[in-house]
């Protein structure tokens, strides 16, 4: 009898998961269609937010960050810089290294999409969401949050590079 309601939890967990996954991807898709058009590459987007989070860093720091090789790695930045999103330091100690952070222009081109990305996703809970609903909602975002930030044993400090194909 316990083995039945053990198979029936995991069912139910199963379930919650994929259901929870194909919703999460959902809204992530409704808010990136409110980006500005012309939004970057997956790993431009990569590049811009680790250099807005961690400051100025070389190309080999980013490469390493991002699991990729150097060269492709330069690639990514060159065009970041071609189009005027990231600009490149010498290291004052250093000649050979160059420090690459993002421009004015990029920081506020990051500013505007966030910004138009929260006012449709301020508009949509507003819209579809009653005020006792938006309580709710709110009251789950720690729990999104643990969520987001587990790493099974197995996992941590393993290499996070290889692609799955998502189904």
């Amino acid at each position: 009898m316990s083995r039945t309601l053990g198979t029936a939890k995991a069912s139910r967990l199963s379930t919650l998961a994929g259901e929870l996954r194909v919703s999460i991807g959902k809204l992530v898709r409704r808010v990136r269609e409110h980006a500005h058009p012309g939004d970057f590459t997956s790993a431009q987007k990569s590049v811009l937010l680790r250099l807005e989070r961690d400051g100025p860093v070389t190309v080999s720091t980013l490469a390493r960050a991002e699991s990729v090789r150097p060269q492709s790695m330069r690639v990514t930045v060159a065009s970041l810089e071609k189009m005027g999103l990231v600009s490149g330091e010498q290291d004052p100690t250093d000649g050979r290294q160059t420090f690459f952070s993002l421009t004015a222009a990029c920081r506020e081109i990051l500013r505007s999409s966030r910004a138009a990305r929260e006012d449709w996703l301020v508009r949509a809970l507003q819209a579809q969401l009653a005020p006792h609903e938006r309580e709710q909602l709110a009251a789950t975002i720690d729990l999104l949050n643990r969520l987001a930030d587990f790493q099974p044993a197995t996992l941590q400090g393993a290499h996070h590079g290889t692609q799955h194909p998502r189904v």
